[in-house]
């Protein structure tokens, strides 16, 4: 009778106890866009947690004022690496929330440069200094549907001036922020 109350012990504690961890996926691309650009995007898997999110793009400036005969609009390339730690996926499984698409709450590493390549403008004769910046992010991603995702985030972090290719005296660097939200379609 021991024996049997025993292992039917142990069977009822292998039920009840499971041990899952949750994991980003594999490798997932996609295209987004917000109020200023538009950006193809690719997250690789690095562990469970972390993914690397490589981006190529266009990021976009408007301008105008009492200097200026009108408004301006531009847009310029940027490429991004961006690693992310993924924190909340374990809370989000236990509380059956979707993790699908590598959604859920987010710290990252932004660093981004814009390079002298080309400008898409409605003003002649626009040139863009190349920069690059490094900003701590946090953000949220969440999936809106099978292909639909929606992304939020916020950093304050550094940006460096290349000004002397355009001319300047010295190069220029300053403090940046990154607010960015933005709608995506996933692949």
């Amino acid at each position: 009778m021991k024996r049997i109350l025993l292992t039917l012990t142990f069977c009822g504690l292998t039920l009840i106890a499971k041990s899952q961890n949750a994991s980003i996926e594999q490798s997932t691309y996609g295209i987004q866009t917000g109020f200023l650009g538009i950006w193809a995007h690719n997250e690789t898997k690095l562990t469970n947690s972390i993914a690397l999110r490589s981006e190529i793009g266009l990021d976009s400036g408007i301008w105008g004022g009492d200097f200026y005969d009108g408004t301006g609009f531009l847009m310029t390339p940027v490429i991004t690496l961006e690693p992310r730690l993924y924190y909340n996926l374990n809370k989000r499984v236990s509380k059956s929330r979707r993790i699908d698409g590598n959604s859920g709450n987010f710290i990252s590493l932004k660093t981004s440069y814009h390079p002298d390549w080309f400008v898409i403008s409605n003003t002649d004769n626009v040139n863009v200094i190349s920069d690059i910046s490094i900003i701590p992010t946090w953000g949220i991603r969440r999936n809106l549907g099978k292909h639909i995702t929606y992304e939020t985030g916020i950093g304050i972090g550094y940006r460096y001036v290349f000004a002397k290719q355009a001319g300047f005296l010295e190069n220029e660097s300053e403090t940046t922020v990154n607010l960015h939200l933005r709608i995506g379609y996933r692949f």
